[in-house]
């Protein structure tokens, strides 16, 4: 009768991962050390395969091998070997930096946008705020060159936000003259910001102003 052959035993079979997992357990942190040693190559190789990234592959090791130290007993040994166990939790951490990694990726990107759009608007609205102060000034400064009556009908309107008709009730004067002393300060006006530029899309007498000489 030959001789029965006897089985290749695994590390965890002798004093291999399971004694490790012992003194582990027992607080030898030596023991850590020896696991690291002992899974850090095909451990990586995995992390590496999923990240991509060396330094988020060493990351999650060693945020296996802590959680290893801190609780040895997740491993449950009739869920099968020690290595496979470990490997399986490698591969887990590694898919959740990746989803961690792209999530804030995605957040980055959406804020680089949001600047991006809102920079030019930003910009915008600071630039017209000044460009506003500037006119009113100019405005301001025009209007006290005008003749009282000018100045008087055009303030109204400018400011006050009245019709010409609206103006001619508040002044008691006849609509048409209302509108002849509007024109001729108007012409005056623009004679004295010609100038002065605008910003994109208008100039210092435009916008739907009562000062253009409509009525409502």
């Amino acid at each position: 009768m030959g001789a029965v052959s006897r089985p290749v035993l695994r590390p965890e079979d002798g004093v291999g991962d399971v004694e490790i997992l012992r003194r582990i357990r027992a607080g030898d942190r030596t023991a850590v050390d020896e696991l690291y040693e002992r899974f850090r190559r095909p451990a990586f190789a995995l992390a590496r395969r999923i990240l991509a990234d060396d330094g988020l592959a060493e990351d999650v090791l060693q945020d296996v091998f802590l959680g290893v130290w801190r609780d040895p007993d997740a491993y449950d040994r009739a869920r099968g070997s020690f290595s496979s166990w470990l490997l399986a939790v490698v591969h887990h951490k590694a898919v959740d930096a990746v989803r961690r990694e792209e999530s804030q990726r995605r957040r980055q990107n959406r804020a680089e946008d949001q600047a991006v759009l809102e920079g030019p608007v930003a910009a915008r609205d600071v630039e017209d705020d000044a460009w506003s102060r500037v006119v009113s000034q100019q405005v301001r400064s025009a209007l006290g060159e005008l003749p009282a009556a000018q100045k008087e009908a055009l303030t109204l309107a400018y400011y006050g936000g009245y019709t010409q008709r609206e103006v001619a009730a508040l002044t008691g004067t006849p609509l048409g003259t209302v509108k002849t002393r509007m024109l001729a300060g108007m012409r005056r006006l623009r004679s004295e910001l010609g100038g002065l530029g605008g910003p994109p899309g208008g100039s210092a007498l435009e916008g739907g102003s009562p000062v253009d000489g409509t009525t409502r």
